[in-house]
């Protein structure tokens, strides 16, 4: 992009969106063209903070970011360390950030984005300045980065600073977005390439599930323990969802769903209960939001310009102060909290304490 924020960024499936991009989106002149870029598809987006004196280059933190790539960074909640990449694909990052400030000739701080697909590593962009993310790595790993950058600025290097090697923490530490809809209702609230938080929290434990119960604590409403949970998806994520569903069954949640997506589940031998789309008839599903019979939504953007139906189901939810979750892998992420919060009592610790094991 451009622009920072992501600003008139969108993802295009089709000609009809394509077209009406161009036409209603944006202004096209010659002295303003547009970059067209081919997407990847269910890819992981990693954030990565180093820090460089010119001869040695320090890893602050590679962060592996819950909603995929096309999700905004700043909107998307991410963890350190690492959960679910492999050591090939961590080590080819870290020479890649490292051979990058080298090239760049970085002195200070560097931020950069990669996507990961299967065992593919892409860069999708590098700044060399500090970021967004450089007060949760520091957080995070117990070191004050952006005062070790200026020091270096002023002539210092990292082996005099003392920090010359990446700290992995043995706990988890999750960023989360803080979005502004309670105050803005009648906002679409599916995420996509533009930024829409304006704020981020953190939430930190030596159990990931529960680092990111806590995340969610920060930046209500916070994760429920019990209740049911309302499941309508766009066609592409049917098959994904499923597995999602059976862990919140285990978890003793009820399922409801809209037709298609019941029909899915159902089909995947998961009981379900059919609710009413909002023209079938009452009660349906904003009755039930309404009545407090839902404590969860799981509910992705079928298009770019969502369903008049989805904006006033996810505007209930956000008044009746209900978790929705709008990516797959979120709602995934939530399923996991969930399962720690029943396991596990919620402990707070300081900064200090986790930082005097590191």
């Amino acid at each position: 992009s451009f622009v920072l924020g992501g600003r008139a960024m969108e993802l295009v499936y089709n000609e009809p969106d394509l077209r009406r991009y161009m036409t209603s989106a944006i202004e096209v002149t010659p002295d303003r063209p547009v970059l067209v870029d081919r997407f990847l598809e269910d890819a992981i987006e990693v954030d990565v903070d180093c820090i460089s004196d010119g001869e040695t280059t320090a890893i602050g933190a590679i962060m592996e970011h819950i909603e995929e790539a096309g999700i905004h960074s700043g909107d998307s909640a991410c963890v350190i360390p690492t959960f679910s990449l492999s050591q090939k694909v961590l080590s080819e990052i870290s020479s890649a950030t490292k051979a990058m400030a080298r090239e760049l000739n970085v002195r200070g701080l560097m931020n950069v984005q990669f996507a990961v697909k299967g065992e593919d590593v892409y860069v999708l962009e590098v700044n060399p300045r500090a970021s967004r993310t450089v007060p949760f790595v520091s957080k995070a790993i117990g070191v004050p980065l952006a005062k070790l950058a200026a020091k270096i600025m002023a002539g210092k290097t990292l082996r005099e600073l003392g920090f010359t090697k990446e700290i992995v923490p043995k706990h988890f530490s999750v960023k989360e977005a803080v979005f502004p809809f309670l105050r803005y209702q009648g906002m679409d609230i599916s995420l996509g390439p533009e930024m829409k938080s304006t704020g981020e929290v953190m939430g930190m434990d030596v159990d990931l599930g529960l680092a990111y119960a806590k995340s969610q604590m920060a930046a209500p409403p916070p994760l429920p323990k019990k209740g049911n949970v309302f499941i309508s998806v766009k066609d592409s994520d049917k098959e994904s969802v499923i597995p999602v569903a059976r862990e919140f069954v285990k978890l003793g949640f009820g399922i409801i769903s809209t037709s298609g997506t019941a029909d899915a589940l159902a089909k995947a031998k998961i009981k379900v209960k059919k609710v009413f789309k909002l023209h079938e008839g009452r009660p349906n599903v904003l009755d039930r939001v309404k009545n407090g019979d839902i404590s969860f939504i799981i509910n992705t953007p079928s298009g770019k310009i969502p369903r008049e139906h989805e904006v006033m189901i996810r505007n209930a939810a956000l008044a009746q102060k209900i978790p929705i979750m709008t990516t797959v892998r979120a709602a995934q992420a939530s399923a996991n909290g969930i399962r720690s919060l029943q396991k596990s009592k919620v402990q707070v610790r300081s900064l200090q304490e986790y930082h005097a094991t590191v």
